[in-house]
């Protein structure tokens, strides 16, 4: 019951956004009571193409209930926020106001829930990629045949945390040219194990598929993922490719 909630909170990603080709992975837990409250979206906005990623705390209904909130949140917000930090603002804000609907008892298990979370925005015009980490893994750059961890300069915290962001929210820029790639995910991708215990590696694994489409590099990431943990995922597992397509 869980996953098929989760699922329907997730809507399926266009392929095709501007001058980007996409493709997205939800793989659920092997366990349906851990599964938690990952999710994805993609829309093209007079920005450009704007992207979240993000991994509610904790699992069952209420993860996904959370999710489905800043889903909406985002969906209605990356239209006309005009840039990143402002849309951060308004996801913070959203997922404040949410959290205090559920004010009960102190340290009840919805208030205290947060969010960590990517925004990218990739302008139709200009070959960049923006990004704004609020407590999410860094995105993987795919370029040439070489894969690179976009690590913020300035990290904020999650979502519904906002409350410690003194200076605003801080943009980190990167090239982004036709042919390049750029993967987000959630962490329970990194910390897959195989069965002597050791963490999935992710940026070593994908490095050999840095050239295929999206559909086919989260293809093969899927198959990998499985056969690394001998088919017993420990916890959800999100991602989102983006590449800038070839001109003409």
């Amino acid at each position: 019951m869980a996953e098929t909630a989760q699922l329907a909170v997730l809507h399926p990603v266009p392929r095709h956004l501007g001058p980007v080709t996409l493709e997205s992975l939800y793989l659920a837990a092997a366990a349906e009571a851990r599964i938690g409250g990952d999710l994805y979206e993609a829309i093209h906005t007079p920005h450009g193409v704007r992207l979240l990623i993000g991994d509610v705390r904790g699992k069952g209904l209420l993860a996904i209930q959370a999710a489905a909130m800043l889903l909406s949140a985002f969906r209605e917000a990356a239209h006309d926020a005009p840039d990143l930090p402002h849309l951060a603002r308004r996801l913070e804000t959203s997922m404040s106001r949410h959290a205090c609907q559920y004010p009960g008892v102190p340290g009840s298990e919805i208030a205290e829930r947060f969010i960590t979370a990517l925004l990218a925005e990739i302008p139709d015009d200009e070959p960049v990629v923006r990004t704004v980490t609020c407590g999410h893994p860094p995105p993987l750059l795919l370029h040439s045949g070489e894969v690179r961890e976009l690590q913020p300069a300035d990290p904020s915290p999650p979502l519904n945390l906002g409350m410690l962001v003194s200076d605003g929210y801080h943009v980190d820029l990167a090239p982004f040219h036709p042919g390049d790639q750029i993967l987000l995910y959630t962490d329970g991708v990194t910390e897959t194990r195989d069965r002597s215990g050791a963490f999935y590696p992710l940026a070593a694994r994908i490095r050999s598929w840095s050239g295929e489409t999206p559909h086919q590099l989260l293809a093969h990431l899927h198959h990998d993922l499985l056969a690394y943990s001998g088919g017993e995922l420990d916890d959800d597992i999100a991602a989102l490719v983006a590449r800038r397509r070839l001109s003409g």
